[in-house]
Order: C-alpha cells, then structure tokens, then sequence
C-alpha cells in the first residue's frame, strides 16, 4: 500500500481539505478553509496567549475549539497520519486573514494542533512549552539552530533530553528578505543505508549525549541511534550529529559515517514552508533539517516549535 493510500483522503469540504505534497507522497497537505478560520478564532478570541501559556488546561480547550469549527473531523485524522508509518507527517496552514495580532493567532493554532495529537514537553531553552526564535544574517549562537548561511544537517530532535519526543512541530511565523531556507525531511524507510546502519553491531549499543549551554539542558542521557522498533519491528531512530558525545573510535566512525550517508541520500525532499504554515511530523520515523539561506543582511526569519509526546486524543 502506497502513502497516499494508507490514510484515505479527505474531500475538499467547507472546513478543511487534504492532499498529497508534490515534493513528496507522504507529506500530507491539510488547509483550513477561510470560514474555520473564522470560527476558530471566533471561538477562541476570549482566551489571550498569556493565558494559554499560564494554565495547561485551557491549551486543550484551544484544541477542541480548532477540531470544533472542523466538525470534528480534522482530530481524527491528523492522528490517523501521525500514527501511521507509511505517512506520519503534515503540512497545516489556512486559507483567509486573522483578526487578531498574527503573532498571538499563531501561537494558538500551532498549540491547537498540538494538542489535538498530544502534549508538548516543557522547552527549557525557552521556559515554556513552546519556544520561538529567530534567524538573521549573523549569529553567534553555540549550535546551528540560528545560522543561516549553513546547511543543518538531517536530525531527529530530542536525542539529549529525557523526555520522550514522538513529535515535532515547526511554524514559520513571519519572514524578511529571504531566500532559500527550506526545510528538509527524509523518511527512515526511505534512507537508502538503513539496513547497513541498522544492522551494525552498534545500532543498538548506548551513546552519550549531551547539548550547549544554551538548550539549558545540564545533564546527560545514554540510547542508542535505533533505540527501539515500532508496533510492527521497524525501527525508531534518534540522532543528531551536533550532541552525539561518542566514547571511543569505533562509536565516532559509526556516527561520522551517518551522518555523511544521510546528507548524501537522493530521497532527501526540499519543502517550503509558507508564512503562517507548520511542518508537523513523526519524530522518530523522519529526520528532518533546514537548507542554507543566500546572504541579504536584511535577513530575518523568526519560527515557533513546539515537541512532544503522543496521547489518545
């Protein structure tokens, strides 16, 4: 069964329609309508951001709000994507204007569609259950998160935490004299060198891993690369070349030599990512990176994320 059969598409309707990315089949594209828009933020409009972020709860009622002006229908089947391996990703964005401030709008719907899939773990670099920053033409951060004229190379976010991390959202929330940027995904089952690292009598030994001082991490975490197989035995990975703390020469070539396969790999898809759009994806069963930006020193690009565990939604 192909990818854009595995999830039965949704026809075009008043609320939202579905359709298969053109850069790759298992993207999956939902867009809200103008009028769900509306409706959402209708019902929504009497609670400000600060209270979504002081009390966990009113987050859920910000979901059911969203799944609400969709008739109930857009709950089910972003889980039904998320949760099945032949997909397991979507791009969301909307038709229409907001009302309100599109900032505050934003961060609303980003925490509307995570919690329709589950709850976002606290984001210590940031101190709060989402984290927003921006990417401009100079940086001197301490990891790659904000330098645009490199490549950030194919990763699966939370190797370094002790939090599970089953998914991963990423918002574009505004953007100036850009050019270039875009994000970059690869399926595990679609990575040509998977059974030869899969394989490797270190794909299931420990390795440390640790982060900079600015993710406000200050311990470390010990998994393997392919720390666990799902439902149906296939493998579940986490990795990032940046915080891999490799112990010995043998550690250091298996994950050098993964890293230069996986920046390598022809099935790699270049998705752009509008303004006011989110990448939501599977953590564990796609890797996911960003392309170089081209120098402008006008150049600003400020993104909201959001990453979690699963629940039964």
């Amino acid at each position: 069964m192909s990818a854009t059969e595995s999830v039965k598409l949704a026809p075009t309707n008043r609320r939202f329609s579905q359709s298969v990315h053109p850069n790759n089949p298992r993207l999956q594209c939902i867009t809200l309508s103008a009028g769900a828009l509306a409706e959402f933020e209708s019902q929504s409009s009497a609670w400000d951001v600060q209270a979504v972020e002081y009390k966990p709860f009113l987050r859920f009622a910000v979901a059911n709000a969203l799944d609400e002006a969709c008739g109930g229908e857009l709950s089910p089947l972003l889980n039904a994507i998320v949760q099945n391996r032949e997909q397991g990703a979507f791009l969301f964005d909307y038709q229409g204007t907001p009302q309100a401030e599109a900032s505050d709008f934003h961060v609303k719907l980003s925490t509307a569609i995570s919690h329709l899939i589950g709850v976002p773990n606290f984001d210590a670099m940031h101190g709060k259950f989402y984290a927003r920053f921006t990417v401009r033409n100079k940086d001197d951060s301490d990891s790659y998160l904000r330098q645009a004229h490199r490549r950030m190379e194919l990763h699966n976010d939370g190797t370094y935490v002790k939090e599970r991390t089953d998914f991963v959202l990423m918002m574009k929330m505004k953007e100036e004299n850009m050019e270039g940027g875009d994000s970059l995904i690869l399926h595990v089952d679609d990575w040509q060198d998977l059974d030869k690292f899969y394989n490797h009598p270190l794909a299931k030994q420990d390795i440390q891993w640790g982060s900079p001082p600015s993710k406000q991490v200050d311990y470390k975490v010990h998994h393997p690369v392919f720390f666990e197989e799902d439902k149906n035995g296939k493998p579940h990975m986490l990795f990032i070349d940046q915080f891999a703390e490799p112990q010995n020469m043998r550690q250091g070539l298996y994950l050098h030599q993964m890293g230069e396969s996986l920046e390598a790999e022809e099935n790699c898809s270049n998705i752009e990512v509008p303004v006011g759009s989110m990448l939501v994806m599977q953590n564990h069963t796609w890797l996911h990176g960003r392309d170089k930006f081209m120098s402008h020193p006008g150049l600003e690009r400020e993104l909201l994320r959001q990453r979690g565990h699963f629940t039964a939604n």
